[in-house]
């Protein structure tokens, strides 16, 4: 397990330094970038199931530590791959923007040619009304972001306080009862970060359908 364990972090790590390289990739190369950090993140997933594995099948002694350090892992992956979904979704507004912006400017307008005419004020109005878009995708974004922020502090301070709990435990020789406790909040921990991104989501995509 502790071979798998430190490959897969080191996996993580070489994801996050890839990822601060996005911002500033050519809009030709940033698809294979993307493409390649994607693979790499379902890879880590993968060791993730076989490292949950053997975590179930470490000595009592051990498991509750091993479990610890494997959710360890997952957290990081996710927060990963929610980043990278990020940078997508901008990429993709982006990129939308200036092709309908391209096709409005080589539009040609004429006086006479009804067919072929576009009144100007909706046309105004419809640009208005994408730049309000994108703009609230922005601010979403922004908070998305935040709330992300705020879900790794906690879980950096809930991981020291596992750490200090097991310590603690093992010191004081506390029941397995306890310790099922502390799994089970953990667990609970786990379940309310998904929930607070899969929230995030949502709202994303209301926004995107009715401001779109």
């Amino acid at each position: 397990m502790e071979t798998l364990y430190h490959q897969t972090n080191k996996q993580i790590q070489e994801v996050q330094s890839l990822m601060g390289r996005l911002e500033n990739t050519d809009r030709q190369s940033v698809h294979l970038l993307e493409n390649d950090l994607q693979v790499r993140i379902d890879q880590i997933f993968s060791h993730l199931e076989r490292l949950e594995i053997l975590a179930s099948k470490e000595p009592p002694n051990r498991r509750q530590n091993a479990k610890l350090r494997v959710d360890q892992l997952k957290y990081d992956v996710q927060h990963l791959q929610t980043a990278l979904r990020n940078f997508q979704h901008r990429r993709y507004s982006r990129e939308t923007q200036d092709r309908e912006r391209e096709e409005l400017m080589s539009r040609t307008f004429t006086t006479n040619d009804a067919d072929t005419s576009i009144p100007i004020d909706e046309t105004l109005q419809l640009n208005s009304n994408l730049n309000n878009a994108h703009r609230g995708m922005d601010d979403l974004l922004g908070s998305g972001s935040s709330i992300l922020t705020g879900l790794r502090d906690q879980r950096g301070t809930l991981k020291g306080t596992h750490k200090k709990m097991l310590d603690v435990a093992n010191m004081l020789g506390l029941s397995n009862t306890v310790m099922r406790l502390i799994e089970k909040r953990a667990t609970q921990d786990k379940f309310i970060m998904i929930g607070g991104m899969l929230l995030t989501c949502v709202v994303m995509f209301l926004v995107v359908k009715y401001l779109g």
